[in-house]
């Protein structure tokens, strides 16, 4: 250890290398349960490519794991420490770099948050979409690492449809650029993608090139009450079918509902068993919610309230976003999933879990980002319980063969971590898992980067 501490002061300045054990357990693990985490070595926070190259050439010559970690607000273990290994956070490497409203780009380091970021192109007229529940903290290298989605998928898509091209470090130092900052461009294998999405076990992010779009209007929203969940998911396959393109197309359940309420005092109404929230960013917003309305009522909605301005709409979308902290408020631990199925198959997810929960006495809040058939089934439990703990652990592991059945996968935008290896090896198989694997071993031959993460 003392070696690999000397070697890393070499290229580091003092501030940037922390080796106190008590601040490192600080840096140790994300924000999941139920997923182990190892004491690391040390905590480097380099400010530029130079010093990051330092670390990981001083990794591989002395064969010490590396675990890049962004603001740890992940919820699958990727970012969690291994024994003896060099955690790489990359919070100080927070530098904008630029934006550009000809281009549509934001050139950006990963450190940067991402509201940070969409205010900074807000400020030019531009739009950066992905906004993730942890938008006011995350930081867009982990965005990348994890392939985050939002609120806004249901139009606008995930991280990955704005990764034009990256700056990455590799496992021996060397620097690899990849894609682009043109419109269009198609020279050689796309090898930006491989690292959207690849918890930082093919490389150190530094540098991304992000497309951008021209600020859309502001948007307006409604709120649908249901009696029944299946009714919820009826208006969800109906305002699809039907072509609308919603900004945000969001449910919560009666749970999550109560959950929101007791924290923050919403005034959500607690009868009604499913609350689907709309919104729409076109010209005439308000024509689109009247339409959107007309569906919910004829799918069974009790009571259809749509905004009467941006303040109204922002209170209903903060009811949403404030959902996953308001169900760990339940109780003293909570188990976050993360299964995607095809909208159609929404109302079986739902009823499932719902079955699930019953099963094992469980409560189980479920908010979704309906329009793309993302669900967030949240298991509640008392930790100090063993008995109910298992019967958590349980319940999360019956959720994912139940995404599977229906078509979907094991996770949309939360990642794969240590929290779901083992599902992550039934979703793809054997081919798929020994493809990846050869995929992991052209990056990273030696196995140092965050070791022990998705497979």
């Amino acid at each position: 250890m003392n070696d690999l501490l000397e070697r890393l002061r070499t290229g580091l300045p003092a501030e940037a290398l922390i080796s106190d054990p008590d601040v490192m357990a600080s840096y140790a693990r994300d924000t999941a349960g139920f997923c182990d985490a190892g004491a690391p070595a040390a905590v480097v926070l380099p400010r530029t490519t130079e010093q990051v190259q330092h670390i990981m050439r001083t990794a591989t010559a002395l064969r010490t794991p590396v675990v890049p970690q962004g603001a740890r607000t992940g919820l699958s273990g990727a970012a969690n420490a291994v024994d003896g290994c060099i955690v790489l956070s990359l919070t100080k490497m927070d530098r904008i770099l630029e934006i550009s409203p000809v281009d549509r780009i934001a050139v950006v380091e990963p450190g940067v948050v991402n509201a940070v970021l969409s205010r900074a192109a807000a400020d030019q007229g531009l739009y950066y979409p992905p906004d993730p529940s942890s938008w006011e903290t995350c930081t867009i290298g982990g965005n990348i690492g994890t392939a985050a989605g939002g609120l806004c998928c249901v139009k606008y898509g995930v991280t990955a449809e704005y990764v034009l091209g990256l700056e990455v470090v590799l496992a021996d130092g060397r620097l690899l650029t990849t894609g682009r900052r043109t419109a269009k461009g198609v020279a050689g294998y796309d090898l930006t993608r491989p690292f959207v999405g690849s918890e930082g076990s093919l490389g150190v992010v530094v540098k991304a090139v992000l497309a951008l779009k021209p600020a859309p209007p502001r948007q307006l929203a409604l709120a649908a009450e249901f009696s029944s969940a299946a009714a919820a998911c009826d208006a969800i396959c109906a305002i699809m079918e039907r072509g609308h393109t919603p900004s945000l197309l969001e449910l919560m359940d009666r749970t999550t509902i109560r959950a929101v309420n007791a924290m923050a005092q919403m005034g959500l109404p607690e009868t009604t068993e499913a609350l689907l929230l709309a919104a729409f960013d076109t010209a005439d917003p308000a024509a689109d919610l009247a339409a959107v309305g007309e569906l919910c009522a004829a799918a069974g909605a009790t009571e259809i309230v749509p905004a009467e301005d941006e303040a109204e709409s922002e209170l209903l979308l903060q009811a949403r976003r404030l959902s996953l902290t308001a169900l760990e408020t339940v109780k003293s631990a909570t188990m976050i999933d993360d299964v995607c199925v095809p909208r159609s198959k929404l109302g079986a997810m739902l009823e499932g879990t719902a079955a699930i929960a019953e099963k094992h006495d469980l409560t189980i809040g479920v908010c979704a980002h309906a329009g793309d058939g993302n669900t967030h089934p949240v298991v509640c439990f008392d930790h100090a319980d063993p008995e109910e703990s298992r019967r958590a652990r349980e319940s999360f592991d019956e959720i994912m063969p139940l995404g599977l059945e229906l078509g979907g996968t094991i996770t949309g935008e939360h990642g794969v971590g240590v929290l779901k290896k083992e599902w992550l090896a039934r979703e793809l198989g054997p081919v798929g898992v020994e493809m990846q694997r050869g995929v992991k071993q052209a990056f990273d031959p030696l196995g140092l980067l965050n070791p022990g993460k998705l497979f």
